[in-house]
């Protein structure tokens, strides 16, 4: 288990983020259209998984509009925004920001994402929710990069993301 802050008071997490040089477990998750989708559906592309507990909080509102900007410079990474967030409200939100190249996945459908990858907050105010992590993989799905932020109030690494993937960027040259 892992431990996470949150409004002062620290809760656990269903078990671990999958380990660097592990292969990801599969997903099943639900796209803005309301279709269910796996990691195949990216197969052969790196993929950046931003995990959080609500698009409707302002952190996290914020991570999906950066990794949105910064996948604008970059055309061969999937970029998937994972939450427990209605697919309606994925899409609302990305039409209210013109977001263009991120993908709003939501859990809703499916059981299991939190335990399996490590995000599962087990008790207090966000029980059931996701907690704030960031999981890069590679082509072929062997995780090569993770980073389960203990703050939830904290923005990721999105540099060490993208570092993780060879690739070098830099958010304090991204417009805001």
């Amino acid at each position: 288990m892992h431990c996470i802050k949150y409004e002062g008071g620290i809760y656990e997490t269903h078990g671990e983020l999958p380990a660097v040089g592990s292969r990801a477990p599969d997903v099943s998750l639900v796209n803005t259209r309301l279709h269910d989708i796996s990691l195949a559906n990216w197969l052969g592309l790196r993929k950046i998984l931003n995990i959080f507990p609500s698009i409707d909080t302002p952190v996290c509102a914020r991570s999906v509009v950066v990794f949105d900007k910064l996948a604008q410079l970059q055309e061969d990474v999937a970029v998937l925004m994972i939450s427990y967030d209605l697919p309606f409200a994925h899409a609302r939100f990305f039409e209210e920001h013109s977001l263009t190249k991120v993908v709003g996945l939501s859990a809703i459908r499916h059981e299991g994402f939190g335990q399996n990858y490590g995000v599962q907050i087990l008790a207090g105010p966000l029980a059931g929710m996701f907690s704030r992590a960031v999981i890069v993989l590679d082509e072929n799905n062997t995780v090569v990069h993770r980073e389960q932020i203990i703050d939830i109030s904290e923005e990721p690494d999105y540099e060490a993301a993208y570092r993780a993937l060879g690739i070098d960027v830099n958010i304090d040259d991204l417009d805001d």
